[in-house]
Order: C-alpha cells, then structure tokens, then sequence
C-alpha cells in the first residue's frame, strides 16, 4: 500500500521526500504511520525499478532536495495495481480507501466501476465480528453493551458505504 500512496501521490505532481510521507501520513491516518526506515527504501526500489525520476534541487536552506516524479513505468504500474487490486486492498477498509484515494487516476469509468463493483459484492457478504454456531452475529443478539455497540457502527458504516458504492457505480456506468 505504501508504494500504491507513492505512485498515486507522484501521478498528481512531482513532490520532495517531506512533502510525499506528508500526503501519506494524511491519508494513513494517525494509526498508520509511514516511517523514514520503511517510506525511504521504498521510494529507492521504485527509481531502481524506473518507476520513479529523482532529480535533486536546492533547498530553502543548505540541504538540497530530491524531487521525485513519476515515469511513464511507474504510472503504467499504478494504473494496473488500481485496475487490478488485490483481494485484500477490496476486503481491507483502511487498505481499500487507499485504492479509492487514486481510483480517479483510471481513464476508464467501466474499470473504477468495477473495483467499486467487488468491495461492494464484499460488503453485501454476511460478516460479523463474532459468530454463534457458525453464523454472523448481529448487533441484537450480542452478549453485552460493547460488541453491540462494535457491531451496530459496523452495521451504520457498511449501510452507508454500500448506499455510496451504488450510486458511484450507478453513475460510472450510467
């Protein structure tokens, strides 16, 4: 996911190291944080691998930048790990909004309406936190005041994700 942020970010506008974990601490959010130690190597693997230019620019103070852009390699590669996404980057909520943070980068309308077509196939499987003799738990049948609580957010969410989900398909294939 860290290199789907970097191609995603880098197809909007060339940007500096600072300013790319930046974008990606902002959509991480507060729990994922993206370290020097994970954002950096990851960056080195994508210009080893020429999907990424680096040029180095003079800095505000002493220390030169590195400006990164991104090649024709490196947007072919973001527009297939958006085309194609794995089934954990459907299933996965946090992993799925990165997708869904560079989904417009995809010319085609039918191809985003089918990545949103799978995550809602996903969302309209019976799922629960917690299972009784084999089936989905609901928020009703909780055994105490938490797990209800878990479940009826759970349920609110993925009505009103669903209820989006439809929409956007309805107008991406409309």
């Amino acid at each position: 996911m860290l290199e789907l942020s970097i191609l995603g970010f880098l197809a909007e506008e060339p940007l500096h190291g600072y300013e790319l974990k930046a974008r990606i601490a902002a959509l991480n959010g507060h729990v994922h944080r993206v370290s020097d130690g994970a954002l950096y190597p990851a960056i080195s693997r994508l210009v080893a691998a020429g999907k990424l230019d680096q040029r180095i620019e003079a800095g505000t103070s002493a220390a030169p930048r590195r400006i990164l852009s991104l090649t024709d390699e490196g947007r072919a590669d973001l527009l297939e790990r958006l085309r194609h996404p794995k089934q954990a980057e459907i299933t996965d909520h946090v992993r799925f909004n990165t997708v869904l943070a560079f989904l417009r980068c995809l010319p085609d309308p039918g191809e985003q309406a089918a990545v949103l077509r799978r995550r809602l196939d996903f969302l309209e499987t019976p799922a629960s936190f917690f299972y009784r003799d084999g089936r989905p738990v609901r928020a009703e049948e909780a055994e105490d005041p938490f797990r209800a609580g878990m479940l009826r957010v759970a349920r609110a969410t993925g009505e009103a994700e669903r209820a989006w989900l439809r929409e956007a398909i309805d107008r991406l294939e409309g």
